[in-house]
């Protein structure tokens, strides 16, 4: 806590210290480009399917597992099956690197996210989160308790909103509203209150399921409708907390209160630590962030690093391997990928295999999919994402009001989806470099609902996207211009799962007919908990996708309860 208040207090000094006259030189000629991932390389594969003929195998390679898809999940069914025993598998990702949507980069030399960039510290229905972050020095038992790792854990001041023209602390608009608005705050914390004493809420959610457990009712009501009709049911319309509740819902499902339902909305805040209104006491513990320079690209980079282990004279990670065709046979199974150093297709021939693949892509590559599968792809909405990385070279002006912090979000941001940026600067350990020197800021924009977001992020060039990000920007910070030297743009054309209504009651019953699962002896005499994975035969499924929605808990769960059932 000392270390805390620290930070806080030096970021508040440097915060007075940058208040200075707007810049008068002109803007210097933007650098930047696309990054992170190669869209390209997914859609050529997507016109390869299409054609319904593939290219013939140029080699055969054979493992005891294969796993598709290099993303939280499929990293996490390596390092299952590794736990298990299992070394001989291949980890096929389309990607030059793994991570999925937790990926991380740098700009100009600046550790950076390019995609998802914290982690709540978990409860203990993520046990599965908890032995990771255990494994990887992030947490202790000191003393009887849990305790971790303070240079990871988010620094303060954590958050900030720009509301009527200054910083305040915080998320929630809070400054000169009315008692109104208050009022709701109230109301919608014992809301929150409320439906999570009706039915237990959980993160992750696959934890309530089970073979004979389907959806609550309780749970099953609020998954029928829209965030926005329950809210109105509920009478609540203040125009600063619907602000807010539309953020929140952006910001992890990619889509607002019109098109998530009460379920997801409700899950938001229930699963963790509730929603507290203003003057509420706060359990700070459990609030708490992890988060890194690169943000979760940090634990998918450790998740990936001993997977450079040879086996049959190859890493067991084949980065740049599109997966074409997934087909059981009566022996195993057999995939056969695209090696794009090579130029030539691949069969990998194994007794099973674990889907680590977005549903629509599973659905695409699977030969002959069960109902189950095709179902679930015909159902699921994902949404687009893009990330902006914009490097500055010296601090910025700031308007008046709450010190910088590592999360800064504008109320009511004219970009479409817009949602705020973090500074990659603020985790660093040598706290007045990180105040005084370069950085990169890291915007977000969840464009599930911008008509034609998808399109128009694999047809626009970069520069439009830069330019609307550092427009927006310079409002709290008007000498961004002529600060920023280089902005990477990353694209996600199918980001997340979005839990529109009904989502949740469809992926239930999936989980009755079809779940399989498997325990194991852990090392204090217990057995490990029961993970639903969806199987057929031969194939373990394990994505965020079978959730409904996208957080690392979900994916790093199913992932290592897939890797189990693989392991056999």
């Amino acid at each position: 806590m000392q270390r805390r208040h620290f930070l806080a207090t030096a970021a508040a000094s440097t915060a007075a210290a940058v208040l200075l006259p707007g810049c008068d030189k002109a803007p210097r000629v933007l650098e930047g480009g696309f990054t992170g991932i190669d869209m390209a390389r997914g859609h050529q594969l997507r016109d390869l399917l299409k054609t319904g003929t593939l290219p013939a195998p140029s080699v055969v390679r054979r493992a005891q597992v294969i796993i598709a898809g290099g993303g939280v999940a499929g990293l996490a069914a390596a390092r299952s099956l590794r736990l298990a025993g299992v070394e001989d598998f291949a980890l096929l990702e389309l990607e030059d690197g793994a991570g999925g949507n937790s990926r991380g980069g740098a700009v100009s030399g600046i550790a950076c996210p390019l995609g998802a960039h914290y982690l709540p510290v978990p409860g203990d229905d993520a046990r599965e989160v908890q032995d990771l972050l255990e494994e990887l020095g992030l947490r202790r038992r000191v003393a009887g308790r849990w305790q971790y790792d303070e240079r990871h854990l988010c620094h303060s001041p954590q958050e900030r909103l720009f509301f009527d023209g200054e910083w305040q602390e915080g998320l929630l608009p809070v400054h000169g509203v009315s008692e109104a608005t208050l009022a709701q705050y109230r109301r919608f914390a014992q809301a929150v209150e409320r439906e999570a004493k009706a039915a237990r809420f959980s993160m992750p959610a696959l934890k309530l399921l089970g073979p004979k457990n389907p959806l609550a009712p309780a749970h099953q009501a609020l998954d029928a409708m829209t965030f926005s009709v329950w809210l109105a049911q509920e009478g609540l319309d203040d125009e600063h907390l619907l602000w807010y509740l539309n953020y929140c819902c952006r910001d992890d499902y990619g889509a607002g209160v019109a098109r998530v339902s009460a379920w997801a909305g409700i899950h938001y805040f229930a699963s963790r630590h509730g929603f507290h209104a203003p003057g509420e006491l706060v359990d700070e513990a459990r609030e708490s962030v992890l988060t890194w320079p690169e943000g979760n690209g940090w634990i998918t980079q450790r998740l990936a690093e001993p997977l450079a282990n040879t086996v049959n004279g190859g890493g067991q990670l084949r980065t740049a391997t599109s997966v074409l065709r997934i087909t059981e046979t009566r022996h195993g199974v057999e995939v056969d990928a695209f090696n794009h150093a090579t130029d030539s297709v691949e069969r990998w021939q194994a007794p099973r295999c674990v889907v680590a693949l977005p549903v629509f892509v599973a659905a695409r590559v699977v030969h002959n999919p069960p109902a189950f599968l095709t179902g679930a792809a015909q159902r699921l909405q994902s949404a687009p994402w893009l990330v902006a990385n914009i490097h500055i070279d010296s601090p910025l002006t700031d308007r008046p009001g709450a010190a910088p912090a590592w999360d800064n979000v504008l109320y009511a941001d004219p970009t479409a989806g817009g949602l705020g940026y973090v500074n990659a600067g603020h985790q660093r350990l040598d706290t007045g470099a990180a105040l005084a020197g370069p950085t990169v800021l890291t915007y977000y924009q969840a464009l599930g609902d911008v008509q034609g977001g998808r399109q128009q992020l694999a047809t626009q060039p970069w520069q439009p996207w830069a330019e609307a990000a550092l427009a927006t920007l310079a409002v709290p910070h008007p000498d961004l211009r002529q600060r920023a030297t280089r902005v990477d743009i990353t694209r996600y054309g199918h980001a997340m799962a979005i839990p529109v209504p009904g989502t949740q009651q469809f992926l239930s019953q999936i989980g009755l007919q079809r779940l399989s699962g498997k325990r194991k002896q852990l090392s204090n005499g217990e057995q490990s908990p029961w993970i639903p994975t969806p199987t057929t035969a031969r194939l373990a499924f394990a994505h965020s996708d079978w959730s409904g929605y996208s957080v690392f808990e979900e994916a790093f769960t199913r992932g290592h309860g897939a890797g189990l059932v693989a392991a056999g």
